[in-house]
């Protein structure tokens, strides 16, 4: 299981929301992708581990969309690197509209 810094990297937020954006599909228009990284930026000072906050984060926002699927945050760095990854069932990753 991959660690994760004690303390958080101020580029994490940007750089997440960045990572998630690429790979996000249906892509979201740029005013989602403003409240995505604000929410991001919550997450993150809200006390919790950091992927976890991060990954709670993006759940939440998928779920209240209900139209998108995009990865989560394997890894996180003290240099401020981020890892994603796709959350996936029989090797194939999630879609949007109904899943599997």
């Amino acid at each position: 299981m991959p660690t994760e810094p004690e303390t958080l990297h101020p580029d994490w937020p940007r750089r997440i929301a960045q990572a998630y954006l690429a790979e996000v599909r249906p892509p979201l228009t740029p005013r989602m992708a403003e409240d995505l990284l604000g929410r991001l930026a919550e997450a993150l000072h809200g006390g919790e581990a950091a992927r976890e906050a991060v990954n709670a984060a993006l759940d939440a926002f998928e779920a209240e969309l209900n139209a998108v699927a995009g990865p989560r945050v394997v890894e996180l760095d003290a240099a401020g690197h981020v890892t994603m990854g796709h959350r996936s069932e029989a090797g194939r990753p999630l879609r949007t509209f109904g899943g599997q």
